[in-house]
């Protein structure tokens, strides 16, 4: 090759290689900034696009998880309203037979009677405030919930409403039953036994579907869990090799520079010629 003053190759390729190392050091350095290894679509299309989707599903699945907190919260609050119901209607079946010992008198009924009523109107305000966000599960005429259960909203898990309403399928004490006499005492233990047994099936509806939204929604987690670390897999950088690549790239770019002079300084070689 012979020697000029105007094109210098030496120079030419060791500026070359020197881009080449800043140009790589450049990128090492981001990875080890942004904890990426393809921050971007630039970096590898492809695998950016896949990554992105499985991110759009991860954070849908945000929503299904809300909504199955939602809905449990929901259900939790109707069986706590439930076995108060249950409660008050064992209190009242005791109140039923202590009325129906026809040896009373009449103010010891009429006493047995308010305490009836009173509990009967106890279990309507328990029912009618057993609300949470604005739904009420056991009021006549209840809400059934419908949680989201997957990330395109295409499938729900239900949990239907169960009514513990006075007079109603399940509660079939009247809202205005009493104990005042006999016959009517006699008479009501029948329906607070048949009440007791309808509200104990509400109740085993309400905590099958809320354990049935609890096991979703833990499923949920660990699905969320498995997409993300799925997605690092796909586009983290593995910092410790990054740091060795730095270490290296750093070494290599003041080699280069150090070449880039050495061959800077071969045109000044020339003037030997010319003494």
């Amino acid at each position: 090759m012979a020697n000029s003053v105007n094109t210098n190759v030496s120079a030419m390729i060791a500026l070359q290689n020197l881009n080449m190392t800043n140009a790589d050091l450049n990128k090492t350095q981001g990875r080890i900034n942004t904890g990426l290894r393809i921050a971007n679509a630039k970096d590898n299309g492809a695998v950016w696009a896949i990554a992105q989707n499985q991110r759009a599903t991860s954070q849908s699945l945000n929503a299904v998880r809300e909504s199955l907190q939602r809905g449990q919260s929901t259900v939790d609050v109707a069986i706590s309203a439930g076995e108060t119901v249950s409660d008050l209607l064992l209190q009242m079946k005791e109140k039923a037979l202590a009325a129906a010992d026809a040896s009373l008198d009449a103010n010891s009924r009429t006493a047995l009677n308010e305490d009836f009523k009173a509990l009967r109107d106890q279990l309507s305000k328990a029912v009618s405030n057993a609300e949470f966000n604005g739904i009420n599960m056991v009021k006549s005429g209840g809400t059934t919930i419908a949680a989201l259960a997957n990330a395109d909203a295409t499938s729900k898990i239900t949990v239907a409403a169960q009514s513990l309403a006075l007079g109603g399928s399940n509660v079939t004490v009247a809202a205005a039953a009493s104990i005042g006499t006999i016959s009517a005492a006699t008479s009501m233990i029948t329906t607070v036994n048949a009440s007791i047994v309808n509200v104990s099936t509400a109740l085993s509806r309400l905590g099958t579907g809320s354990k049935s939204l609890g096991s979703h929604l833990d499923f949920v987690n660990k699905l969320q869990d498995s997409i993300d670390a799925g997605v690092g897999n796909l586009v983290d950088a593995d910092l410790a090799k990054e740091s060795a690549k730095l270490q290296a790239l750093q070494t290599k770019q003041q080699l280069g520079v150090q070449a880039l002079g050495i061959a800077n300084q071969s045109s000044s070689i020339l003037l030997g010629l010319f003494r």
